[in-house]
């Protein structure tokens, strides 16, 4: 045991210092935090759905629940239900065990709702395609108002596609 605990004061810390981020990652951030509010005039709820996804995509839409995004800090919310969200975030190929259970999310989401579907299994079936356990890409499924390629898309890509679907919204349907 003294020969672990003096090798470990001998080494010191071996990890690297942690990264500091871009200012510009922060300053596209901040842009589109300020653009969505802008748009909207309220606070954005989203409800996320994991319709038969490997989870790499949900990873990253955890991370803009972190310090560094702070979505929530600018009134962009994850809520538990369709009733309460305007903005629906699927990821993965749509199973066929999650297909009803989609139409009914995307039923229960009030008028105006907005669909983004994300990563590439969301946006083409990715790798898996149609077949007899996939209905293949979200759009297959339900109306998508944008989409977010990538194999897991970064967190600032997300949010990117989450501005699209904000900006592509008629402007009579932004006065609730």
């Amino acid at each position: 045991m003294w020969h672990v605990l003096k090798q470990i004061v001998r080494t010191g810390i071996v990890t690297e210092p942690a990264p500091q981020p871009a200012d510009a990652d922060s300053a596209a951030v901040q842009r589109i935090h300020q653009d969505i509010l802008d748009i909207l005039g309220q606070a954005l709820t989203i409800r996320q759905v994991d319709a038969g996804s490997c989870n790499g995509c949900e990873l990253e839409i955890h991370a803009l629940d972190n310090p560094y995004y702070n979505i929530e800090g600018l009134g962009i919310k994850f809520v538990a239900s369709p009733r309460h969200a305007d903005m629906l975030l699927v990821t993965g190929p749509v199973s066929r065990h999650m297909e009803e259970a989609l139409r009914r999310t995307y039923d229960a989401t009030p008028q105006p709702k907005l669909v983004v579907a994300v990563g590439d299994c969301g946006c083409t079936g990715g790798i898996f395609g149609e077949s007899y356990a996939s209905r293949g890409r979200v759009s297959n499924v339900i109306p998508v108002d944008a989409i977010v390629p990538g194999c897991p898309p970064p967190p600032l890509e997300i949010l990117r596609g989450i501005l699209g679907a904000v900006r592509k919204r008629p402007a009579a349907q932004h006065d609730r």
